[in-house]
């Protein structure tokens, strides 16, 4: 064989095994792509079945939840957060009072207000929350960790557990402290009536600078018409499409082969 087609032959054949190498690898990445996917999906049922046990002691929790998850995205979304880290703050966000757990009945559903001993029993939900979730390789729980330690914390350093102050909190546990500040306010609870919306956003702005970030208060009036929206209809009683209403309220954020904790709770 002349040495020129001798030549051609061997560059033919190392192109082949090239496109061989090029299509397993293709192969592999789509292998790789679909076990993360599933390996989201269960961490995901993991966070759907916590939030569910704690709903199960408090009756009203899992409206609050759905609306926390919702909230916390448009949160995220209007301060500039990246469309990834919105949509992990979206699942994580159901963890926020996952400690909660651990707090007996009579305290956690108790008709007037706690007493010292019974406040501090009920503090307690953050670092037991934390302890549920720790020292997980998925982000989604490892952010649910943090949600659920920091989201009690205050601005001007005079919340709980830690006392942290300004940037010191996460930035995931300052948004779902807003987010479950306002739903809480606008909800009725065993102890108290649901407040108005006039005294509602009355006491959020007071609340800027001291309880609350005040960048993220901003935001909050900002994205308000978004906010009120998704607290209208997931106030409903009859049964929504979540991930009808995640797809217009947020379509920059791609939920392509993933489930939604809030689908499942």
């Amino acid at each position: 064989m002349p040495e020129n087609d001798s030549c051609k032959v061997k560059i033919q054949k190392a192109y082949a095994q090239l496109i061989k190498y090029a299509e397993d690898l293709d192969t592999t990445i789509n292998l790789l792509k679909k076990s993360h996917r599933d390996l989201e999906m269960a961490y995901i049922d993991t966070i759907s079945r916590l939030a569910q046990a704690v709903e199960y002691k408090d009756e009203a929790t899992g409206h609050h939840v759905q609306r926390i998850c919702f909230f916390s995205a448009l949160l995220a979304e209007a301060v500039g957060l990246p469309s990834e880290q919105v949509l992990t703050i979206y699942n994580s966000a159901a963890m926020h009072d996952v400690g909660k757990i651990s707090i007996p009945d009579a305290i956690l559903l108790k008709p007037g207000s706690l007493t010292t001993n019974e406040f501090s029993i009920m503090k307690t939900h953050t670092t037991v929350g934390a302890k549920l979730l720790a020292n997980s390789k998925s982000g989604l729980l490892e952010t649910g960790r943090i949600i659920a330690l920091h989201h009690h914390e205050r601005w001007d350093g005079k919340g709980y557990p830690s006392g942290l102050a300004g940037e010191n909190i996460p930035i995931e546990g300052r948004i779902v402290a807003l987010a479950d500040v306002y739903d809480a306010l606008r909800s009725e609870r065993s102890y108290k009536k649901a407040f108005s919306l006039e005294k509602t956003l009355s006491i959020l702005e007071d609340g800027a600078g001291n309880h609350f970030d005040p960048h993220l208060v901003d935001a909050f009036f900002n994205t308000f018409e978004r906010i009120e929206y998704v607290d209208t209809v997931l106030r409903r009683t009859e049964q929504q499409d979540v991930n009808a209403l995640f797809a217009e309220l947020l379509p920059e954020c791609d939920v392509t082969g993933y489930a939604s904790v809030t689908t499942i709770l």
